[in-house]
């Protein structure tokens, strides 16, 4: 969690989008993320926010990505530090 957004990386979570994504949650406002990209997939945040998610997507592309991996094969993910 930063700045009030809550980050998600949910296991087995690869059926829906069939992308690497995360979920982002802002006060009403929930997205899924590319994690390879930065572009919503689904649903939307404000614009200060989602800027804000896509430089964290970008610090910790290579985390996010390693723990995308362990969530899609039913493993616990690591925590990734956050902005």
């Amino acid at each position: 969690m930063f700045y009030g957004i809550i980050i998600r990386l949910f296991l087995l979570d690869n059926k829906h989008h069939n992308t690497p994504h995360i979920h982002a949650r802002y006060a009403e406002f929930e997205a899924s993320v590319g994690i390879e990209d930065g572009e919503i997939l689904a649903g939307n945040l404000p614009r200060k926010q989602l800027r804000l998610v896509q430089a964290w997507i970008e610090l910790h592309r290579d985390e996010l990505m390693a723990d995308w991996e362990l969530a899609v094969n039913g493993e616990e993910p690591y925590k990734i530090t956050p902005l």
